[in-house]
């Protein structure tokens, strides 16, 4: 019988556990065992991925100017997306034969260097050119991880939904604005972590509600402020009161559902229509394991941000089957391993940028290929042959990292090898460091070019209600209100697109103060980290108002469970089966 095993990991130090099931899966899709922690595996894999640090160049085929995730110092070649995609340049031109003599990473570094690289990932998208890992969709700008979306700005981790702005993790959501972890929302504002609620502000952790305000834990309700059932026309009163269309007024309410959700009672984690799962905001899960962010997910462990996915384990930002340590692959992927943004490819193995691959290893910037090693062509017999040489040969002339961090096969590809610093990319979001402590640890970083805008508004001229804003301020250099002295990469100063300017009047709300960046920051400090602790039930068993259901225990309640708020927080956090007496 397969037994735990405890190991220490090669890169932070610290003890973790692999489980009898890890090694059944390991066993079953033939990797050995990882030398890195889970945290640390999810953090390697972090660092290849920039979404947000856009920089201008050009094209490195037809010299047109572009926009690119990778910094003209950066060293790597760039194809805008017509050269890239395109049919005059072959990924097999910078084949080459495999040296026994060097390390595979090393030989795959080399390969990074020269092959094009397309400017940003976007895929089956129309006038989205200012957006990054964009999936068939339509006229959206400046959002991230956007799939099947139309009408997305400032958007980051959006699927089936269009007309929102500065929301974070939607699913059939329209007409929405500062929204985060929501579903089915329409034409509502400041929601946290709700379910088809229409018309209403302010709400965290609500129900099928509709026209409510300021309020928290509602289910199916209607005309609820503050948490106080009012008629209809009572409704509309206190709704006059509340101008969301003044920055000042704004601003009140947005400190006040601050303080509400402070107060507010806390369900251990988002799970809902799901079995047998451990982590947060995961929607119709079987037997997903501390996993983040996943919809639809069965049988994987250590996931974050998932669409449909099956037995797969250490795997971020994809859909697919059977994949392990592999990041950014998009849709309709299986069997990968160690892959990161190898689109619609299957039997793959240490593959970057490519598309439609299949039985393809250490391979770069390929399109619809089988059987390739450092985008060399074999035939299958050749290739079946050679990759278990190469592995052997991973294993015995491992490659060492600046840090020392010994890489053999069964391992992601190292952080130094990444184009990207670590400050960079989303690393940097979920898991931040400062300078010192990232060259510390031997990851890259870069520091952001200081520019200096001509301000036509700086922020506090603005005028404080919307209706007092006309046409001229469209693309006109506002001045951010953090002027960069913050730590969000503040870009000090922003424009209002013509789109924008008439979804605040359509929705009544004051223009924004801050730039993108601040705005997207201001919003990961309001999301718990991809982090559990293991606690208890914080329920005294007194029940809390009249509504609520009596509970089923007398003082303490037993219950356990692993969640994302760590012990030190001020939130009171109660299991499913208390919380579910609670809300009304």
């Amino acid at each position: 019988m397969i037994k735990s095993e405890n190991k220490i990991c090669q890169n932070c130090k610290q003890g973790f556990v692999i489980e009898p099931e890890d090694f059944q899966f390991y066993e079953k899709i033939k990797v050995p065992p990882p030398t890195f922690c889970p945290e640390c595996r999810m953090i390697r894999k972090m660092m290849w991925r920039n979404e947000r640090n856009l920089y201008k160049n050009f094209c490195a085929n037809c010299k047109k100017s572009i926009l690119t995730s990778y910094s003209p110092e950066s060293g790597y070649v760039v194809f805008c997306q017509n050269c890239w995609w395109g049919d005059d340049w072959e990924g097999q031109t910078y084949a080459r034969d495999y040296d026994f003599s060097k390390p595979l990473f090393k030989q795959f570094n080399e390969l990074l260097k020269i092959v094009p690289r397309w400017n940003l990932s976007i895929s089956n998208s129309q006038n989205s050119d200012y957006c990054n890992f964009c999936v068939n969709s339509k006229n959206c700008y400046l959002s991230r991880s956007v799939i099947n979306c139309e009408n997305q700005f400032y958007v980051v981790r959006a699927d089936n939904s269009r007309d929102c702005f500065d929301c974070t993790t939607l699913n059939h959501c329209e007409f929405s604005y500062e929204c985060m972890y929501c579903q089915k929302a329409y034409n509502s504002f400041f929601l946290n972590n709700c379910t088809e609620c229409i018309d209403s502000a302010f709400l965290y952790n609500c129900i099928n509600c509709r026209n409510c305000f300021l309020s928290s834990n509602l289910r199916n309700r209607q005309y609820v402020f503050n948490n106080e059932q009012l008629s209809k026309d009572e409704y509309s009163k206190r709704i006059k009161n509340n101008e969301t269309g003044s920055y000042k007024e704004l601003v009140r309410l947005i400190d006040e559902f601050n303080n509400l959700k402070v107060k507010s009672l806390r369900k251990y984690a988002e799970i809902i229509r799901s079995t047998n799962s451990i982590g947060d905001n995961l929607s119709n899960c079987k037997n997903a394991n501390r996993c983040f962010d996943g919809r639809d997910i069965e049988n994987v462990k250590y996931g974050f941000r998932l669409t449909p996915t099956k037995d797969s384990m250490d795997v971020i930002h994809l859909s697919g089957e059977l994949m392990y340590e592999s990041a950014s692959p998009s849709l309709f992927c299986g069997r990968q391993k160690f892959c990161q943004e190898a689109f619609d490819s299957y039997d793959v193995e240490y593959c970057n940028v490519s598309k439609s691959l299949s039985n393809c290893f250490a391979c770069v910037g390929l399109k619809n290929k089988s059987y390739c090693i450092l985008n060399k062509q074999y035939t299958k017999e050749e290739y079946e042959e050679l990759i278990p040489k190469i592995i052997q040969h991973m294993n015995e002339m491992t490659y060492t990292d600046k840090a020392g961090r010994g890489y053999k096969y069964g391992e992601f590809f190292p952080a130094e090898l990444s184009p990207f610093a670590y400050n960079e990319t989303i690393a940097q979001e979920y898991f931040p460091l400062v300078r010192e402590q990232a060259t510390e640890k031997g990851y890259q970083w870069r520091d952001i070019e200081n520019k200096i805008y001509q301000i036509d508004v700086p922020s506090e001229k603005l005028p404080d209600h919307i209706k007092d804003i006309d046409d001229s301020i469209i693309g006109k250099v506002i001045g951010c209100a953090h002027n960069g002295e913050c730590s969000e990469q503040c870009t000090k100063a922003f424009k209002i697109v013509p789109q924008e300017l008439q979804f605040y009047r359509r929705m009544n709300l004051a223009l924004p103060r801050l730039c993108p960046n601040c705005r997207h920051h201001g919003r990961l400090k309001q999301r718990n980290p991809l982090k559990l602790w293991h606690r208890q039930c914080m329920c005294d068993g007194l029940v809390s108002s009249p509504q609520a259901k009596r509970h089923n225990h007398d003082g303490k309640c037993a219950n356990e469970f692993e969640t994302s708020y760590a012990p030190d927080r001020p939130e009171i956090i109660y299991c499913e089966n208390c919380y579910q007496k609670e809300v009304y």
